[in-house]
């Protein structure tokens, strides 16, 4: 009778158990359940919001307008007098947003105190780099758009429209649609604009002006040389460095 008890005591302390250990590898699965659900939400969310900063957006505000300003001498991407004893050379990329502080801030009041007073021939090049780090192409669809513009006359114009739309690198100020519409703000031969834009009719010219760039060791935008020496390398000059490079080398002529 008491093996008999013992026994039976014995297999329902075995199914308590066995109903236990189930319990237990339940609450184990549902556990594994819940992380590796909560691990995959993660997940999704990174894949969404990487693939939500990949995407250029899109720029919907109306085009700043300006005044176009008188420039001496103004002939192609150059101004000033070609007999002047001091020339600068100026690379940059549409794109850059320190060459939009310079011209805003540096290359305006140069026009007034030594451009316009013949001291200074002033020249522009294409140095399309920015494309490269941030993707698209904007880079050099704002070069292309700024040689059709010189095509009509009009690249300083074209120029500082540009830079006055600046709203950042590879953010879609300069999509095709808004190039055009800064063309069509100038009053430009739209018909002609277009023709030129969609053939990307001055890439050569463009390209020999970014190899010129390399081989003068530009690396970065803006690169200034005042009779071929550069200006405060690695830097932006200012105002104030542009001058002292000019008074030095209008004292050296």
């Amino acid at each position: 009778m008491d093996t008999r008890k013992r026994s039976g005591r014995h297999k329902r302390l075995e199914t308590i158990r066995g109903e236990r250990r189930k319990q237990k590898q339940r609450k184990r699965l549902a556990t594994l359940l819940m992380i590796g659900g909560g691990v995959l939400l993660i997940v999704a969310v990174i894949v969404i919001l990487g693939l939500s900063s990949n995407k250029k957006p899109s720029i919907t505000t109306t085009p700043i307008a300006i005044t176009p300003i008188s420039r001496t001498q103004a002939n192609g991407l150059v101004m000033g007098n070609p007999e002047a004893p001091v020339r600068i050379d100026l690379w940059e990329d549409f794109q850059c947003p320190r060459c939009a502080e310079f011209t805003r801030d540096v290359e305006k009041r140069l026009i007034d105190s030594y451009i316009a007073q013949g001291q200074v021939y002033y020249a522009f090049h294409q140095y399309p780099f920015i494309d490269k780090t941030v993707g698209g192409k904007e880079s050099k669809q704002s070069a292309n758009a700024s040689m059709c513009a010189n095509e009509q006359g009009h690249f300083w114009d074209y120029h500082d429209m540009i830079f006055a739309n600046w709203h950042g690198e590879g953010e879609g100020s300069y999509s095709d649609t808004r190039l055009t519409s800064f063309a069509e703000m100038l009053g430009l031969d739209m018909n002609a604009f277009s023709t030129c834009f969609k053939a990307n009719k001055y890439k050569d010219q463009i390209d020999q002006d970014y190899k010129a760039g390399v081989a003068a060791g530009v690396h970065g935008t803006p690169t200034i040389f005042v009779n071929n020496i550069e200006v405060t390398p690695g830097y932006v000059p200012t105002y104030d460095q542009m001058v002292q490079a000019i008074e030095a080398a209008l004292a050296n002529k």
